[in-house]
């Protein structure tokens, strides 16, 4: 670790074996590359990153890191009606956020516009591309299916001078959007339909959020992504599984143009159970309104998980802990919050706030009295120190600590019982006050002065202990407390006739407006992280001011794969 900025990630080390870093380190044996790792993290900007993207970040950078080789940031931007400043710079700054580096290696497929016309006018030339005026849905008609060979477009055999008139023609502009495209000429017969003159530039008058209106045909994806890898020459290109049958037309445009061959590497992408992973998806949540932006904190964005308070050491150790293979599956969410506890458990101050606030007195406690009782900041870390909390005749304790009739097995306070307060002492209830309505709205207790700082000096010992704060000392805050945004572990699936959007959690935040905390926590910025006594691992919103306070539950306390890990030891 990095003592100058604690976030970096750790020196590059050995790391986890898996297929893809086997294929590197034969690599370097044989020195396929001149003894070159460079790898690229090559996101669309049509939407924010998510935790699978997180994992594609952590791979492509420390792979690099680890074997002493570079990772370009590159942004394929070729489709301008979904692409958006906004979208780079979220970017950027959660891949920096992430804890990784591209240093002065940014780039973007627009930078190669120009290149890339020229290599497509090279293909025509080569006899490997021409000029189609099928539309799309007869394209699809004439591709085939699983079972069929698809059949040749009537204008594949257009002579070379006239491709090179028509595709000239489409860049200046001469035809409207969706009237010509520029083919690949493969075999319409392939058993993997990719292959079966694919797209390879289209028509679309619109404004490219880099180089305005000086294009109005685009590349697709599948030409643009191979020729800027080899522009940049990346030695290995990884990407998700769903790219597999991809890659023999990612080998064959740079095969027929001669140019430098990346190695392309498929390994599985991020599943999560309650989680959606499309982008298409969250931004129709986004734009519908089921949620508050891309950074809501119920969001799998990383700027929703970063908000909510998970930190970019959890995120990484999670997808080291998770690996690459070449099967999708599904990872438990259940895991991901694991590491995020492991992480917040070793980093974060203890404080104590109520979120539900139950007026408690104590009866024989002085009026007008008031301690500062010393209470721990870290268990886990001893250099945190201690924090004065103020302790007076009248506090704020959770409702859920107090029944009047208790169940069995229920320890906390109840008429004639005595528990420990954190840090302060024994109280023993002695009766509650109800409103006209029947509802308790205060209790009454009694002290042992001799239990200052919560132990009995006769050895006496009490089956609970309830957090507290000072009622005239106490700040007040908001508290949004998050559960899954989906109902289902795949929230894809869903009843005949639904969508998605069935599936969405209606219980998935709830607002907690009359907190209070105690007063260390006046001022705290946001972003900072806390654990709440009792309650979870809690962060400051970005909505918070001086005026103000707002907090996010992270997560809570409880972790069933800490145990899962102990059994396994």
């Amino acid at each position: 670790m990095n003592p100058s900025n604690p976030s970096a990630p750790p020196s590059p080390a050995a790391g986890p074996s898996n297929f893809v870093r086997d294929i590197i380190l034969e690599d370097l044996q044989t020195n396929k590359y001149q003894g070159r790792v460079h790898t690229r993290f090559p996101p669309e900007p049509n939407g924010y990153l998510h935790i699978g993207h997180a994992k594609s970040i952590c791979l492509n950078f420390g792979l690099a890191a680890e074997f002493g080789g570079k990772t370009n940031l590159r942004f394929d931007d070729t489709n301008p009606e979904k692409e958006e400043t906004e979208y780079v710079d979220s970017i950027m700054e959660n891949v920096k956020w992430l804890g990784f580096d591209w240093e002065d290696r940014l780039f973007y497929a627009s930078d190669y516009f120009g290149q890339l016309y020229q290599w497509a006018v090279d293909l025509i030339r080569k006899g490997k591309a021409y000029v189609c005026d099928l539309t799309a849905d007869q394209v699809r008609q004439y591709r085939g299916n699983l079972t069929e060979a698809g059949k040749p477009s009537p204008y594949r055999d257009r002579s070379t001078n006239e491709n090179l008139d028509l595709f000239e023609r489409m860049k200046n502009g001469e035809f409207p959007d969706g009237s010509r495209t520029l083919r690949a000429k493969i075999d319409m017969a392939s058993p993997n339909l990719n292959m079966r003159d694919p797209v390879t530039y289209r028509i679309l008058h619109a404004d490219h959020h880099r180089t305005g209106s000086t294009w109005c045909i685009y590349p697709m994806y599948d030409f643009a992504h191979g020729e800027s890898d080899s522009i940049e020459k990346i030695t290995h290109s990884i990407c998700t599984l769903e790219f597999e049958d991809h890659r023999p037309l990612y080998d064959w445009y740079v095969e027929q143009l001669g140019i430098y061959h990346p190695q392309q590497i498929e390994f599985d992408r991020l599943n999560l159970t309650y989680t959606l992973l499309s982008k298409r998806k969250l931004l129709q949540l986004v734009q519908n309104g089921h949620v508050r932006g891309w950074d809501d904190p119920r969001m799998p964005t990383l700027s929703g998980i970063r908000r909510r308070g998970y930190t970019p050491e959890a995120i990484r150790n999670f997808c080291k802990a998770i690996g690459v293979s070449k099967t999708n599956g599904s990872i438990e969410l259940g895991l991901l919050e694991h590491h995020v506890r492991e992480d917040l458990n070793r980093r974060s101050p203890r404080v104590m706030a109520v979120l539900r606030p139950l007026r408690l007195v104590i009866d024989n406690y002085p009026e007008g009295q008031v301690e500062e009782m010393e209470a721990v900041n870290n268990p886990e870390d001893p250099s945190a120190g201690t924090r004065r909390v103020p302790f007076s005749r009248v506090l704020s304790i959770e409702q859920d600590d107090f029944r009047e009739d208790p169940p069995k097995q229920y320890y906390r306070l109840s008429p004639g019982r005595e528990v420990r307060l954190r840090y302060g002492y024994f109280v023993t209830c002695t009766h509650a006050v109800k409103s006209p309505a029947g509802e308790v709205v205060e209790i009454h207790c009694t002290y042992d002065p001799a239990t200052r700082g919560g132990n009995a000096p006769d050895g006496r010992k009490v089956k609970s202990t309830i957090h507290w704060v000072s009622a005239a000392h106490s700040i007040d805050a908001e508290v949004r407390l998050y559960d899954n945004l989906f109902t289902k572990e795949d929230p894809n699936q869903t009843e005949e006739g639904q969508d998605f959007i069935a599936n969405l959690n209606p219980h998935s935040l709830e607002v907690v407006a009359g907190a209070k905390l105690e007063p260390s926590l006046a001022g705290a910025a946001a972003g900072s992280r806390y654990q709440f006594e009792r309650l979870g691992y809690f962060a400051v919103d970005s909505d918070s001011s001086a005026a103000r306070l707002v907090f996010n539950r992270t997560v809570g306390l409880k972790d069933a794969w800490a145990k899962i890990e102990k059994r396994g030891k």
